[in-house]
């Protein structure tokens, strides 16, 4: 992506601090590079151009491209110009054994008729015992069940364009795996579903992020320039209550962005596995816009983790190719989950209700309390999905998160939800758990946080290059 004067300089918004320009300018420039508003990879404007635009000497902006490149954030190369980039660094990851408490996982407790489901299930699996068992493709009344759902939400479906896999994960790698080559390029939103860049980067995708912010959204120019010059093979999005900024996308926006990509040649994979928990008002996104794109869903955010059930949506031919390629991996989906679901999708808006109800109370505690004990923190109420996405006005979420696990709490770092390191200044928060967990956990956080920025130098000011570079 190349970045013009002008756009770089509606960016900046009020940068010129007291001190010396250059450093104010250098301290802007690389805040939106740290936080995913300007991607790595992407070709800064010339220094002319942006003295120019800005009112400032040129002297003043090559001085500010210099303290970048001290700090290791741009790169530059005679004749080439200068490009935004991060260092690389570990990121620390969710430690899955022995946490006293969790906040790494953006997911409800069961569902409460969930026993009663498989109670049922149980009854009705004399049925399927005939079979092998094997179902690379899912049962036929499951199959027809999403479809149904799809068909209710505004898109005609049949159950020969569903196929049943073991979660959205599942559903994300077979995909990965299947449909790219290595070397593919991939878009994706920055900040985005971390285990989706995991399976992005294991089959060897180049991956261009896209900038969504939690107040603003989409960074719409970028979206066009990386379909119209990138030439991505496939694009990943989750257009409504995207994970982990909550946002959902203008309608308008996604037609256009669907549209560029059919256009140019991009496969748009669409993840709806939180697109209907939309807590204000209703779903955003109509169905029947997402077209010719694969979709995908799960039950992991709305019956319970511990279903591994998802399905993907696409054009049979597409399902097929899915089907001869995934025996590679797996031989089908468990039939008893299944049947759970079978039990439960003919009664999925009024799960929907309940699941609403209570992700709406578990995000008006969690806003309290953040309020009430994280003043300083900023905190844009979500309108979706599960968890909000905490802005720490300081590069720290990777410290706190090695402190807080020591004091038994696991929660997931910023940089993890980003491909290339950034969003050190951020921490994603769920929402979904029971409020005596949360608040044991917000405890925990505050001590830690304590801790963290007492050590000296560990909070600098926003307006202090010392932040970032």
């Amino acid at each position: 992506m190349t970045l013009t004067a002008r756009t770089l300089a509606r960016r900046l918004q009020e940068w010129r601090g007291t001190g010396h320009a250059y450093l104010a300018l250098a301290n802007r420039i690389g805040l939106l590079i740290t936080d995913g508003g300007i991607s790595p990879g992407t070709r800064l404007p010339a220094e002319r151009e942006l003295a120019a635009v800005l009112g400032v000497s040129r002297s003043t902006v090559a001085a500010a491209y210099q303290e970048l490149r001290s700090g290791d954030l741009i790169e530059s190369t005679r004749g080439s110009g200068s490009v935004a980039r991060l260092p690389r660094r570990a990121i620390p990851r969710p430690d899955p054994f022995g946490a006293e408490l969790d906040l790494s996982k953006a997911a409800m407790p069961a569902l409460s008729r969930l026993p009663e489901a498989y109670r049922a299930a149980a009854d009705a699996l004399p049925e399927a015992l005939e079979d092998p068992g094997f179902d690379p493709i899912g049962r036929l009344d499951l199959r027809t069940a999403i479809a149904d759902r799809y068909t209710h939400r505004g898109l005609e479906t049949s159950p020969d364009q569903i196929m049943v896999t073991i979660g959205a994960q599942h559903a994300i790698s077979l995909i990965a795996r299947t449909l790219l080559h290595r070397g593919d390029r991939v878009l994706i939103e920055n900040p985005t579903y971390s285990h989706a860049i995991d399976a992005f980067s294991e089959v060897g995708a180049r991956m261009i992020g896209v900038a969504v912010d939690a107040t603003d959204g989409w960074d719409e120019l970028a979206l066009e320039q990386v379909i119209g010059r990138g030439t991505p093979a496939l694009a990943y999005l989750m257009p409504a209550n995207h994970n982990p900024t909550g946002q959902s996308m203008p309608t308008l926006l996604l037609e256009r962005t669907l549209a560029d990509a059919a256009t140019h040649g991009t496969l748009v994979v669409v993840d709806e596995t939180m697109a209907e928990l939309t807590l204000d008002g209703p779903n955003p996104l109509p169905a029947a816009v997402f077209g010719p794109a694969i979709m995908l869903g799960s039950v992991g955010k709305t019956l319970w983790g511990g279903i591994r059930v998802g399905w993907i949506r696409a054009e049979a031919p597409v399902i097929h190719t899915l089907v001869r390629a995934r025996f590679a991996g797996d031989l089908g989906t468990p039939v008893l989950e299944q049947l759970v679901v079978r039990e439960l999708l003919p009664h999925f808006d009024d799960i929907l209700d309940e699941r609403i109800q209570w992700l709406r109370a578990g995000r008006a505690h969690l806003l309290d309390r953040l309020a009430r004990d994280f003043p300083q923190w900023q905190v844009p109420p979500p309108h979706g999905g599960l968890t909000t996405w905490v802005g720490l006005g300081a590069p720290v979420s990777t410290q706190l998160v090695i402190a807080a696990r020591s004091r038994g709490l696991t929660i997931t770092a910023g940089p993890r939800f980003s491909m290339d390191g950034a969003f050190d200044r951020f921490l994603r928060i769920p929402y979904s758990n029971p409020i005596g967990h949360t608040d044991a956990a917000l405890d925990v956080l505050g001590e830690v946080w304590d801790a963290v920025t007492a050590r000296p130098g560990a909070v600098a000011a926003v307006d202090e290059l010392a932040a970032v570079v």
